[in-house]
């Protein structure tokens, strides 16, 4: 007789508890995360409030009537703020071989960038400075970057520039944008001029392999503020902070331009004032 089946007795063993929850082990985690979050959005915040955007820049009828009017301001208001404000001590004297450009004429080279608020600030009295030497076109007006020291700080790109000139040649650089971004390639010996005068630095002007000039001539605080007419419009009072900066920066440029033209266009570098500033140059 087959014997029944023993039913087996449910096993008494239950899953060990969980452990009961510790809130003071998260806690401090989610406060940290909760910090970070507010840290983070509190900056964006503070960016958003402060961060002065992009001025608009001037039409184009504007713009042909402000390069106009700038490149036309004559030798006797040069020689009326003499050197002005400007710092002169980045001047150096270069010794290598001349240098020479496209057109066999001696060569002044720029190098800078967009985004830059000293080259911003350097381009206006290289622009009034060789516009006695020559004539430019493709001139636009640009501002320096908005996240950078002196923000947008108005001024001309020369992406695009050409020079007319019976005296000299221009070969302007911008390496980069206004974002940052590479723009435009310097040569391997232009690279070298650049780091052998300043560490590598911009902006950089080269007047024929006689001057260098590395750094700009004033601070871009002059112009902080103001749009692009209304510093055109200060450089009409000589005694204004901007035409101390701008214009002696200007005349001392002309100094060194006059140095490797042979003193031509003579109209100019005769001036008392251009062949005094001319005579206080590192020897």
């Amino acid at each position: 007789m087959a014997q029944p089946k023993r039913r087996r007795r449910p096993d008494s063993r239950r899953p060990p508890p969980s452990p009961p929850a510790q809130p003071g082990v998260l806690v401090p985690v989610i406060v940290t995360l909760a910090g970070v979050v507010l840290l983070v959005s509190a900056f964006f915040v503070y960016r958003a409030l402060t961060l002065k955007p992009a001025p608009p820049p001037p039409s184009q009828t504007s713009t042909a009537s402000l390069i106009a009017e700038i490149t036309a301001i004559p030798d006797s208001e040069l020689a009326r703020v003499g050197a002005g404000t400007a710092d002169q001590s980045n001047v150096k004297r270069a010794n290598d071989p001349p240098l020479r450009g496209p057109d066999g004429k001696p060569e002044v080279l720029y190098i800078g960038g967009e985004f830059c608020p000293y080259c911003a600030a350097q381009r206006w009295p290289i622009i009034i400075a060789l516009s006695r030497f020559g004539t430019f076109s493709g001139l636009q007006p640009a501002s320096s970057s908005s996240t950078d020291a002196f923000p947008n700080t108005p001024t001309f790109t020369f992406r695009s520039v050409s020079f007319q000139s019976s005296y000299l040649d221009l070969v302007a650089l911008e390496v980069r944008d206004r974002n940052g971004d590479p723009l435009q390639t310097m040569t391997s010996e232009q690279r070298a001029l650049l780091a052998k005068y300043t560490q590598n630095t911009i902006p950089f002007v080269d007047f024929g392999n006689s001057y260098v000039l590395s750094g700009p001539n004033y601070s871009p605080q002059v112009l902080a503020g103001r749009s692009w007419q209304q510093v055109a419009a200060t450089l009409k009072d000589p005694s204004s902070p901007q035409a101390k900066a701008i214009l002696g920066s200007a005349a001392v440029l002309t100094a060194l331009t006059c140095q490797i033209t042979g003193g031509q266009p003579a109209a100019t570098c005769s001036l008392p004032a251009i062949r005094s500033l001319g005579d206080s140059l590192p020897r």
